[in-house]
């Protein structure tokens, strides 16, 4: 499983084999099995977990008990209530996983600890979070100024590789329209 994270922290940082084996000591493993939350609204985020395998949402409810999707984390994606991780605050968040999902987790301490043992890693979450800063300042324009047909065609082409596992009612919260609309441009990207 450390594999997978270690491919990932090497396309985008160089690592030394003794930092790759002082890795191991910081990190947790939890599986959960399919509609298990990782995390609720209201626990403080006590983890920031890497997806070795599975699918997992995160998501707020509205007062009408209706998810709004802000994330997927699928394989080599980093998932958390970074305010709540961060500031060891109520999380806003919740997260759970769309299938059986295998995470490697880190808690604050031995995240801040990683940092000073391995300097590296602080240039690697540096780059993780200025992509993660792109991608949402890119979700907020389309969100705002695309229309439907094109949020989804987007949505479909940056997530080709797993936009079958991914149910398009979940598709459709993430965008934020109706089901039967993602439903309508499927039909219609299908027949083109």
């Amino acid at each position: 499983m450390l594999e997978i994270l270690l491919s990932h922290i090497k396309n985008k940082i160089e690592i030394t084999e003794k930092d790759k084996s002082e890795l191991q000591q910081f990190f947790t493993y939890k599986k959960l099995r399919k509609k298990q939350y990782l995390l609720q609204e209201g626990e403080v985020c006590k983890y920031l977990s890497f997806v070795s395998k599975g699918l997992l949402k995160s998501y707020i409810l509205d007062e009408k008990g209706s998810e709004h999707i802000n994330m997927f984390a699928f394989e080599g994606w980093w998932i958390s209530d970074f305010n709540s991780f961060i500031n060891q605050e109520k999380a806003v968040l919740n997260i759970d996983a769309i299938e059986e999902t295998e995470l490697l987790m880190i808690t604050r301490e031995d995240y801040e600890n990683l940092m000073v043992k391995i300097p590296l890693m602080d240039r690697y979450f540096r780059i993780l979070y200025q992509n993660s800063l792109v991608t949402k300042d890119y979700r907020l324009i389309v969100s705002n100024s695309f229309t439907a047909e094109e949020k989804y065609t987007q949505f479909a082409q940056k997530n080709a590789d797993i936009i079958q596992r991914i149910p398009h009612n979940l598709i459709a919260s993430y965008l934020g329209l109706a089901p039967e609309t993602v439903s309508r441009i499927r039909k219609k990207i299908s027949f083109k």
